[in-house]
């Protein structure tokens, strides 16, 4: 519905800062406006202190001067022609968007999730050993914790192709298991499931 006369916001140019709200932005626009750098200059003044007063918890900060005399630039599109008291070459980077944060898990490898960051690493250890007996030993061990955390976290799942796949996956295709010679430990799956349930209890 559109009435004559009514001014709504939705309407209106989006502020850039809106904590400073659209009074304060008014003024800088007539700033920008003054013939004169002295009047501009006057003008900017009178607005900080107005920021300030509008926006009291910017005291807060180191240099917080600096800081309202950037969001002045930011404010007047870096149109408002004065000396300004500061360098206004970094005030940019406070509409900047954080950097996005890394996914928490070991590298991004959301995929290794039950498996753990130990055992990620133990996957990168493998694949710089010389092959042999400590190698061989150290397959053993992980590819039997590689069926215990299936079971534990793969919704019940200990299948043993599973196992070798991922262990020859993750290690890029170095480790390889023959599972018509390879035995893995006995597991008792039910009891790695009540190991599952108590661990949520405490939780």
């Amino acid at each position: 519905m559109d009435i004559k006369g009514l001014d709504y916001n939705t309407q209106r140019e989006k502020l850039i800062l809106s904590e400073y709200g659209r009074e304060i932005q008014k003024m800088v626009d007539i700033a920008i406006s003054l013939p004169t750098k002295e009047e501009r200059m006057s003008c900017a003044r009178a607005i900080i202190h107005q920021m300030e007063m509008k926006n009291p918890q910017v005291r807060e900060g180191n240099n917080y001067q600096q800081t309202l005399w950037d969001h002045l630039y930011l404010m007047s599109h870096k149109q408002l022609d004065i000396d300004w008291p500061y360098d206004m070459s970094d005030a940019e980077n406070i509409l900047s968007k954080p950097s996005p944060m890394p996914h928490p898990t070991h590298e991004g490898q959301a995929h290794l999730r039950h498996y753990g960051h130990l055992m990620a690493e133990t996957f990168e250890k493998l694949k710089t050993m010389p092959a042999g007996e400590e190698r061989d030993e150290l397959t053993r061990l992980v590819a039997n914790q590689m069926k215990r955390d299936l079971a534990t976290w793969g919704h019940g799942s200990i299948d043993d192709e599973k196992v070798a796949d991922d262990l020859a996956r993750f290690t890029d295709g170095i480790i390889q298991i023959d599972l018509s010679s390879f035995h893995f430990d006995n597991f008792n799956m039910s009891a790695a499931g009540n190991d599952l349930k108590r661990n949520k209890k405490r939780k």
